[in-house]
């Protein structure tokens, strides 16, 4: 691990000045309108019941975000746990409150090969999998119709390691449809919501190694098929799920190159779970956050430079409330620091280098 010292911070292969920011007044706009003067959208993953039950959480995403995308109820086994059965109150909420809100909304995810139907194994064969995977779509997306700025259709679908010359991962829609099930899921995507932007999202495309620029040509290998059969696809989602240990393999040029080459195919780029892990950091606070918000500015001025990039989603808004929480412990169990917000609802360095980051991104165009 690189040292960081309070002189220093490390960015890639980046030496910056680690000058301390003084946090914004609270009384500052939300992110959401310095995203709105350069024509983007910023938002967050919303955790259910939390939006619902933690009053200073929802005023959060109120204050903050212009887009809301949810963090599990539209995945296909929480929102389909059974065969005849779809549990919507949690996501009809969120729909609610954006409009509350005067907020956009993306759906997540119609497709993947995780949180899954828990039926699956019981009641789909290779007879019946194209009626219930269509079904599916057609009943989640449907019931939102011309409520989605857009979905999340196909979640992941690129996978090296399984060893398939096309680069597609080994899931049970593949075992059971073949490659066609990633057209299928977006021309039925279309027939349910005709004027949502279909996305296809993917993780693991956004450092300067020979792993990922495999499979940042796999993803592009994937887009270029659709686009040449004509299928419904009109943006690709980047996850960037990030790590301060990794980041000194990120480099601006490699990521904007792969961004001209997906706008080249007339395609918009949503950054669509943006995190920062901080596991491997100091315990210290103060400079904890300085490198957590060194690597938001880079990567985010570095994405911005597109134009074809539209908006700019973090997976989670609070320290509160993330996945990184459990999955990407500190070893010396200090909580995690990874979001623009503390767990008290506080803006963080993290905040104001979002903030910096939309404020001098170029003007969008619509």
């Amino acid at each position: 691990m690189a040292d960081i010292s309070r002189r220093s911070l490390l960015v890639g292969n980046l030496t910056a000045p680690l000058a301390r920011r003084t946090l914004p007044e609270e009384t500052e706009p939300g992110l959401r309108e310095y995203a709105a003067r350069t024509g983007l959208l910023y938002g967050a993953a919303a955790a259910w019941p939390a939006l619902r039950d933690d009053e200073h959480y929802a005023q959060s995403f109120a204050r903050e975000c212009n887009i809301l995308v949810p963090e599990n109820v539209l995945k296909m086994g929480l929102v389909h746990p059974e065969p005849d059965a779809y549990r919507f109150e949690p996501p009809d909420f969120m729909a609610d409150f954006c409009q509350r809100h005067d907020m956009r909304m993306r759906g997540h995810t119609l497709v993947w090969h995780q949180q899954i139907w828990p039926w699956l194994k019981t009641h789909v064969n290779a007879q019946n999998a194209q009626k219930h995977l269509e079904q599916h779509i057609h009943t989640v997306a449907g019931r939102y119709r011309g409520r989605m700025h857009s979905w999340d259709v196909v979640n992941e679908a690129i996978h090296l390691p399984d060893g398939r010359e096309d680069g597609l991962r080994i899931t049970p829609f593949l075992e059971l449809l073949g490659p066609g099930y990633i057209e299928l899921a977006f021309r039925a995507a279309r027939e349910a919501d005709p004027n949502a932007k279909l996305t296809y999202n993917d993780y693991g495309l956004d450092y300067d190694t020979p792993q990922q620029e495999a499979k940042r040509q796999a993803v592009l290998r994937l887009l270029r098929r659709l686009k040449e059969r004509d299928v419904p696809v009109h943006a690709f989602g980047m996850q960037a799920h990030l790590d301060w240990s990794e980041f000194r393999h990120f480099k601006p040029e490699t990521l904007q190159r792969f961004f001209r080459e997906i706008a080249s195919l007339g395609l918009e780029i949503y950054i669509t779970e943006l995190d920062v892990s901080d596991r491997d950091l100091p315990d210290d606070v103060a400079e904890r956050d300085e490198a957590i918000a060194g690597v938001y500015e880079t990567y985010l001025k570095a994405a911005l430079g597109e134009p074809a990039v539209k908006a700019v989603l973090t997976w989670g808004l609070t320290d509160r409330y993330t996945w990184l929480a459990g999955r990407r412990k500190r070893a010396s169990g200090t909580p995690v620091r990874v979001l623009p917000l503390d767990r008290e609802y506080r803006r963080k360095p993290a905040w104001r280098a979002i903030r910096d980051a939309l404020r001098s991104a170029p003007a969008r165009t619509a």
